[in-house]
């Protein structure tokens, strides 16, 4: 887009015309093909995402959050009913469809209207929803969400900055690397480096496409395994 300057020839961004705030994301499922991603409802969830989780038995998916592990199921529904119940961050389950089991939660959270801005955060998948196509189908549901049926322009990603994994998981999902912001916050009484990552609007009709292509039947084998990788679609 060409520079704009002011009345003062100073340098001003481009203008957003017709730009007005934008709806928040609603209590309602987003159904794909291998899993439903739905509003977390302790009654229907918690016992199920508590079994599941349970299965890390060296708890490496806590590391980096700023919870858990929980030493019982009642201290687990204690802080789901504090901290996963209102509207920011709006908590969400990922089912199984064939068992209708509860396997993962991710979230919509610092969910800004008035300027289209959106985090996913919170993201937390037991041993059985790793590396599958559910895994990748949830992120790709969350972000059509916010970007074809919301009209939000930023998505964002923010992870600590020794979190290899989430990092990696960022750059899969077509999120560009903003930087570090450094010293952050204080968790489990250790310092944490924020690093940031986004997806604007003007990048997601490729990412979309490359989500679309490697969730086609016709990318995996009768075994499940990828044919091509994400990676590859958006070459």
């Amino acid at each position: 887009m060409s520079e704009r300057k002011n009345e003062l020839g100073l340098p001003i961004g481009f203008a957003v015309d017709g730009w007005s705030p934008r709806d928040l994301p609603p209590r309602t499922p987003m159904q794909g093909r291998y899993c439903r991603v739905e509003p977390l409802d302790m009654a229907r969830h918690a016992e199920d995402l508590y079994e599941a989780n349970f299965k890390d038995a060296d708890n490496r998916i806590w590391v980096y959050l700023p919870y858990g592990p929980f030493k019982d199921f009642a201290t687990y529904s204690q802080w789901m009913e504090s901290a996963c119940l209102g509207a920011d961050p709006l908590f969400h389950a990922i089912i199984d469809p064939e068992t209708e089991k509860a396997l993962g939660i991710a979230s919509y959270l610092r969910i800004d209207p008035a300027n289209g801005v959106i985090e996913v955060g919170h993201i937390n998948y037991a041993p059985a929803l790793q590396r599958t196509a559910a895994a990748t189908e949830t992120m790709y549901l969350m972000m059509k969400r916010v970007f074809d049926e919301l009209g939000y322009r930023r998505y964002e990603w923010k992870c600590d900055n020794l979190n290899a994994r989430s990092k990696r998981a960022a750059e899969r999902f077509g999120f560009t690397f903003e930087g570090i912001f450094r010293q952050v916050v204080v968790t489990k009484d250790r310092n944490r480096d924020s690093a940031w990552f986004a997806i604007i609007d003007k990048d997601w009709p490729a990412i979309k496409a490359a989500f679309e292509g490697w969730l086609s039947p016709d990318n995996f084998t009768a075994e499940g395994q990828e044919k091509r990788s994400l990676g590859d679609f958006r070459i």
